[in-house]
């Protein structure tokens, strides 16, 4: 390395000055130092410029104004929460009982509109053919595999007790899915042990009040 180079001689005192230079390259630069008295006047220059940033440097007061910044960022914070209406509050309060009063109405209606009995009428060969589903105020029917009916006929429903004599549920709607309509009194029956029956009947229904044409298909309604 030629130490000769000026930029590289002045680079070498200003890391030595510093205190930058590392162990073996201090020894050697404190070997160069012994017989080059133009390197120890540059090291000099450089240690001369470095001394002025170690002196004391005045005090200076504090604007208050720095420390009121300080303050406000150690203190605890206040939160300035506007004071809620109470008008508004009582809007809240009232919003959240219609929305509980609508949730429990539902919820109600729900339950009562759920099936409580229920039946897979069969024909005599034992195929379903019928779905009924017993709910508060009404049956549910669904065909499953119904015999083919003309617009003559109609099929009717029959509830058939323990003492065996039907009664008529009423007449199925026209491709047998929908609902008929119970009375106080057939409704009385659901809740009995009782087996349904279907017959084929004039449009209509029977004119007599008890069966007067094949019964098709039959099952016993059972609670859920």
């Amino acid at each position: 390395m030629n130490y000769q180079t000026p930029t590289l001689r002045r680079a070498l005192a200003a890391d030595y000055a510093i205190g930058l230079m590392p162990g073996g390259a201090r020894r050697r630069f404190e070997q160069l130092l012994l017989d080059d008295a133009a390197l120890r006047g540059e090291l000099a220059q450089w240690q001369e410029s470095l001394a002025s940033l170690t002196q004391a440097l005045p005090e200076q007061p504090v604007p208050d104004r720095v420390w009121h910044g300080i303050t406000a960022r150690i203190d605890p914070q206040v939160l300035h929460v506007p004071e809620q209406r109470p008008f508004w509050n009582w809007l809240r309060v009232m919003a959240a009982i219609c929305t509980l009063a609508v949730v429990v109405f539902l919820s109600v209606l729900y339950n009562r509109d759920e099936p409580r009995y229920s039946a897979t009428l069969l024909t005599a060969d034992a195929q379903p053919a019928l779905k009924v589903e017993a709910h508060e105020n009404y049956l549910n029917v669904e065909p499953l595999t119904l015999a083919a009916v003309t617009p003559e006929q109609s099929l009717e429903l029959w509830a058939i007790p323990a003492d065996g004599k039907p009664i008529s549920l009423g007449v199925i709607p026209a491709g047998g899915k929908g609902r008929v309509a119970l009375s106080d009194a057939q409704r009385a029956l659901i809740g009995k042990p009782i087996a349904l029956a279907v017959s084929l009947e004039p449009k209509g229904g029977s004119p007599t009040g008890q069966p007067t044409g094949p019964v098709l298909y039959q099952g016993a309604l059972a609670a859920l």
